[in-house]
């Protein structure tokens, strides 16, 4: 079978357009970064290129739609949970994009894919500063705070969060002996978070504090 004329010219634009996605994702240290962005986006090119040779009489788009299903096994991967939060999101959503715009280049939608590519690029790059912005405005924290049973008082770090402009999202309190285990999970503006921490740090009734 003969090779097709476009294919080394498909390849390259899927180098290119996965290595340049890819190094985002290395810079910001994210999970896929620049080697696997190129694999997925040749990859998904080589698979498409080969679903049009292989089903030309059948079904053209045969092996190109299960793309799309391992594409969403490599997402799921990248995703995982920590500290209340969820991580990978935006890296399973890249990988996923990455490999539309590799069956973009294998299908020959060259100029789309590569306008494609810059728009995922400015969303990537420039949008991430809006991101850092709305992070120090609307803040997530967990805190523990441990501290001796005051008759009238258990509630008194609760209204400090209040003081302090703090959002109480959830929250939990237990009693062993003569000890107050408080946990709160809040949101607020970073400045307000900062002001609360120095303020229990300097608290020399706490006995223990996580934040």
């Amino acid at each position: 079978m003969q090779i097709p004329p476009d294919l080394f010219l498909k390849l390259f634009i899927a180098l290119v357009i996965g290595g340049s996605i890819g190094l985002e994702r290395e810079l910001r240290t994210k999970g896929a970064g620049f080697r696997t962005m190129m694999l997925i986006c040749i990859g998904a090119t080589i698979f498409t290129d080969l679903s049009q040779i292989l089903g030309v009489n059948i079904s053209p788009d045969r092996i190109a739609s299960n793309v799309v299903v391992g594409v969403g096994f490599l997402g799921a991967g990248v995703i995982f949970k920590s500290d209340d939060k969820i991580h990978g999101i935006t890296t399973a959503a890249t990988i996923w994009i990455t490999a539309a715009l590799g069956m973009g280049i294998g299908g020959g939608f060259y100029l789309a894919s590569v306008i494609s590519a810059a728009i995922v690029l400015v969303i990537l790059v420039l949008f991430s500063f809006f991101d850092v912005r709305i992070d120090r405005i609307n803040q997530m924290r967990n805190y523990k705070i441990v501290y001796p049973y005051e008759e009238y008082g258990q509630h008194k770090y609760e209204e400090r969060l209040k003081e302090f402009h703090l959002n109480i999202k959830a929250r939990s309190q237990s009693k062993i002996g003569n000890i107050i285990t408080g946990t709160w999970l809040v949101q607020g503006a970073e400045k307000d978070h900062h002001a609360f921490i120095e303020y229990i740090l300097a608290d020399n009734a706490v006995t223990e504090f996580d934040f």
